[in-house]
């Protein structure tokens, strides 16, 4: 080894005398103590600063009527979270002072020295950027605070909790600006906004100011001024003399620099918010608006197109309020009174305010006694009962006082005339309006229709009607609520002096003609759904302007004596009564509009109908035993004839009959397959647009079934036609096309027992159609047939686009629907019984038809059919099959 010289040098040495070599002009480390120096002069000079603001903003906030800026804030907690870095910086200042040597340009651990020399040079350009910074003209606002004032409420609120998460949640949207609420009265809108107001009143949510206004009826633009404005401390006797826009200049000047709630309770009509001066709500702003209101119109007028509606309580919840509010010791006092209770409850149908009146009226009660005579009182005259008068029906009341007009009130108050919990055939009530000459004719059936049907809206969407949904059925329904109805009812009786104007007892089990003080004082007369069987009264009624008898299926008859004195008598319904053996004599019923007698068993015309000089309307549907309708074109003013299922059906002689009649609009009429067979039956255009409603059955064996293109036709059905092969149209003298829609406004359609057709292509010529049935046809193939309809879909007609409802079952032989997917912009049901259509494979969808697709039902009945459905693609497949259910609903 001699000779040789080593030198051992650790890896480490080595990388550190490098490092130490790159480093060694950079000024981390040479400039380390003064940089610390300067770091420890820029530190104590900011904190100087804040101390000064922060003195100047506490002695703002002192009086609690100002508050800090959101700058401010941030950039003292900005300062807090440097102090919290500079404290952990200095540590270890002397640590790293000792790693430096040779005249500091040289420290035992280069790495470190410089990474900490960095993080001090860094802190110090923070903290200089921190204190320019912290320049501040104004550190508080200068509008006072006015932070949500917790409301009083009751101390019961039971049922409401689902409800008011799902309006806070709606409310925190960062989309949503404005939310409504609407309802009833007494269903409990205020009590919910109060709890979301209340929410509000606890620090945290980021608002600066939450206002409270009770708008009310007749409320003025200055009165609701006067309530923000006090709100905003802008009161005073000056400003209350303020003009309205330069008080709406002076809140907005407020609000446009806050983030603000607005609750406006209790609205009637539009709250216009620029006029008030009020920041429309935004994103950008962050502002909120709530408001309550028992119109849905009030809420479209708002700007607010999916309002939130407060509903009754179902059962188990208005049960759980109700015994709150009679309480355990109560209930607990007799073993019989809970089931007494839950019937009292019943009776107030889930709306808070009537289970709180009645629930508190009987809390003191703890006799078996005294519960029953409640529920006797709550079922037969309500409004006798404790509390009802003075504490529901006047809070009720105010509803019906903003309706606009005598006429809405009117139609509004015939409701009550219907049973309790009954459900209203739309159709049926305007008819009666129209009869009862609250809406005018004279324009046409279907104008007063449409009248008719805005009218319903109107009080729909004033939550006096509710709209009630019957699965799969073609008429529309309304219902009125129970205490709702008893308003109405208290009304029409004056506020309750004069009980006797209108009789009504409909549904009450009765079985004869209720007695009656004073006949020359009853207006209106309702007994619908009774048990009456003979009317042997001979009662005098000269201001009697309706009867309903209707649905008292055992009534026979009738007293001749009966009608003689009601010569104002405008609407009389005695459909569903047998009225069989007798003729009535109604030639006195000179003022007579609208008379029903669908659903009995007449044999002949009433004696003296074709007197009724006045009727317009004549319903003689279903009357299975009428054998002729001879004199029924001496009825000059008809213009409503409906005679679906009557025993008489359209020949040539009833078309000179009808044909007659000079203000004939609407028609519902019976035809023979076989009629139809070469007949001119349709020459005149004026029937062709009156025939509306037409039934077609078989009295002959009849193969091919020529539909005249009657452009009047809204529905069809075709039964029992078990020969029948073919379906086609045919000319007529107004329409001598049958290339182009000629049944524009067929909406329904319905076909059943016709076992020889095999397809129903006509059905292209239908584009308006919204529901179509089709069952029990054993060897029906195509719904369109594609051979067929290679001529007419040369003019691009899509079928079924305004289809809303598919039924078919009882098809086996039924192959197709349509050979390629359609839109079906419109379809809410699709109802087939896939084992009784086994060989019905796939249906015409693809991934983009139906438009709302969360709103269809597909009801197939069979799981097994519903499995083995060919859908077009996967897409299609993901998009439907989650819809189909397999639930029997018929």
């Amino acid at each position: 080894m001699g000779g040789c010289f080593s030198v051992s040098v650790s890896c480490d040495q080595v990388v550190n005398q490098v490092f130490q070599c790159l480093c060694l002009k950079g000024s981390y480390i040479h400039n380390l103590p003064q940089n610390l120096l300067t770091l420890q002069k820029a530190m104590g000079a900011l904190k100087a600063k804040r101390d000064d603001v922060q003195r100047k903003v506490e002695r703002e906030e002192f009086t609690g009527q100002r508050r800090r800026l959101d700058q401010v804030q941030v950039w003292l907690t900005s300062i807090l979270t440097m102090q919290n870095q500079y404290n952990e910086l200095l540590n270890t200042s002397e640590l790293e002072l000792e790693r430096l040597c040779l005249c500091r340009l040289y420290s035992k651990n280069v790495k470190k020295s410089y990474l900490y020399g960095k993080r001090v040079t860094g802190m110090l350009e923070e903290v200089k950027s921190l204190s320019s910074q912290g320049v501040f003209i104004e550190v508080t606002d200068e509008t006072p605070i006015a932070e949500g004032e917790e409301l009083p409420i009751q101390p019961t609120i039971v049922g409401q909790q689902t409800m008011l998460e799902m309006v806070w949640n709606r409310l925190m949207e960062d989309r949503v600006g404005i939310v409504g609420l609407y309802g009833m009265g007494g269903v409990g809108k205020t009590t919910l906004l109060t709890q979301i107001n209340n929410r509000f009143s606890e620090r945290g949510h980021g608002f600066d100011v939450v206002i409270w206004v009770v708008v009310s009826q007749n409320a003025t633009v200055h009165r609701i001024q006067g309530s923000i404005g006090e709100k905003l401390g802008l009161g005073g006797k000056e400003w209350d003399e303020k003009s309205e826009m330069k008080r709406a200049q002076d809140i907005h000047n407020v609000l446009r620099k806050k983030k603000f709630v607005l609750f406006l309770d209790d609205m009637w009509e539009k709250v216009n918010l620029s006029t008030i001066g009020v920041p429309y709500p935004s994103k950008v702003n962050g502002s909120k608006v709530a408001f309550t209101t028992r119109s849905r119109d009030v809420c479209g007028r708002m700007g607010v197109d999916d309002p939130i509606e407060v509903c009754c309580l179902d059962t188990d919840k208005a049960w759980d309020l109700f015994k709150k509010k009679v309480g355990e010791n109560t209930l607990g006092s007799h073993q019989d009174i809970p089931e007494l209770a839950r019937k009292v409850a019943g009776k107030c149908r889930g709306l808070p305010l009537a289970l709180n009146v009645i629930g508190e009226t009987m809390a003191s009660k703890r006799s078996v006694q005294e519960w029953r005579r409640a529920v006797d009182v709550l079922t037969s005259s309500a409004t006798e009962f404790s509390g009802m008068e003075d504490k529901i029906l006047p809070i009720l009341k105010f509803s019906f006082d903003s309706l606009d007009g005598e006429m809405t009130k009117s139609c509004f108050l015939y409701c009550s005339l219907f049973p309790e919990d009954g459900l209203i055939d739309k159709e049926r009530l305007i008819e009666y309006w129209i009869g009862e000459g609250f809406i005018d004719e004279k324009k046409g059936r279907e104008r007063a229709m449409d009248q008719g049907y805005g009218i319903l809206g109107t009080l729909v969407r004033a939550c006096l009607l509710l709209v009630e949904e019957i699965r799969y059925a073609a008429e529309e329904y309304v219902k009125l609520h129970d205490v709702v109805r008893e308003m109405a009812m208290w009304i029409a009786s004056d506020l309750g002096k004069n009980k006797e104007r209108c009789i009504v007892q409909a549904r009450a089990g009765i079985r004869e003609i209720p007695k009656v003080k004073n006949w020359k004082d009853v207006r209106r007369i309702s007994l619908m759904a009774n048990d009456i069987q003979i009317i042997s009264e001979s009662p005098d009624c000269p201001e009697l302007t309706t009867l309903i008898l209707r649905e008292n299926r055992s009534l026979e008859e009738i007293s001749d004596g009966f009608f003689q004195s009601m010569p104002k008598l405008l609407v009389l319904d005695l459909s569903d009564c047998i009225l069989s053996g007798f003729r009535m004599d109604m030639c006195n019923l000179v003022s007579l509009r609208y008379l029903n007698l669908s659903h009995t068993s007449i044999s002949e015309l009433p004696f003296g109908l074709e007197q009724l000089k006045m009727l317009i309307h004549l319903n003689l549907e279903s009357t299975k035993c009428l054998e002729s309708l001879e004199g029924i074109s001496g009825l000059s003013s008809l213009r409503t004839l409906k005679l679906l299922g009557c025993g008489v059906r359209l020949d040539m002689s009833l078309m000179k009959e009808l044909q007659l009649l000079q203000h004939i609009e609407y028609v519902s009429v019976n035809i023979s397959s076989s009629t139809l067979v070469g007949a001119t039956l349709f020459d005149d255009p004026r029937m062709g647009r009156c025939i509306q409603r037409v039934w077609i059955d078989e009295k002959e064996p009849v193969k091919v079934l020529v539909l005249p293109s009657l452009d009047g036709l809204c529905e069809l059905f075709i039964f029992s036609c078990e020969m029948l092969e073919e379906i086609k149209m045919e000319k007529t003298p107004w329409n001598k096309t049958v290339t182009s829609p000629c049944f524009s406004n067929l909406t329904q359609v319905i076909i059943a027992y016709c076992h020889g057709l095999k397809d129903l292509t006509w059905l292209l010529f239908a584009p308006n159609l919204a529901h179509l049935r089709v069952t029990d046809s054993v060897q029906l193939e195509d719904i369109i047939s594609k051979e067929k309809a290679a001529s007419v879909l040369e003019n691009n007609i899509i079928p079924f686009q305004k289809l809303e409802k598919l039924v078919l079952y009882e098809l086996p032989e039924l192959k197709s629907i349509y050979w390629n997917a359609l839109p079906f912009q419109r379809l809410r049901h699709l109802i087939i019984r896939g084992n009784r259509c086994p060989k019905l494979r796939k249906l015409p969808l693809n991934s983009e038809s139906v438009f709302d697709v969360e709103k269809l039902v597909i009801r197939c009945f069979d799981r097994e059919w519903m499995e083995r459905v060919e859908w077009e693609d996967e897409a299609t497949r993901l998009r439907f099959l989650p819809l189909c259910t397999t639930h029997m609903m018929f």
